[in-house]
């Protein structure tokens, strides 16, 4: 047993969801959130800097087309037909 490590115990405090989500990838990846949190921690050590890339959140080409295309619907929306109803727009979707 000498050459057992010492653990500790570590606190955190994080939004719930995002606890219940990595849980759940855990699970389905084989692994319990104490030990993705150490396989994080590791790799950390290992490479002395974040395991991973740290960017930017910068929407992407798609998503800012469709934002520029809600901005043409938004300004001129009599060039546009709008529905009320999904079932309105699958009738017309479907004809």
């Amino acid at each position: 047993m000498e050459n057992m490590p010492k653990t500790t115990n570590l606190s955190l405090k994080i939004d719930s969801n995002l606890k219940k989500e990595a849980e759940n990838l855990f699970q389905r990846l084989g692994l319990s959130m104490n030990t993705a949190i150490n396989v994080f921690l590791t790799q950390s050590i290992k490479e002395q800097a974040i395991p991973f890339e740290i960017h930017e959140n910068k929407p992407s080409k798609k998503l800012l087309s469709a934002l520029k295309e809600a901005e043409k619907i938004k300004k001129h929306p009599g060039k546009y037909k709008g529905y009320n109803s999904v079932d309105k727009l699958f009738e017309d979707l479907l004809k």
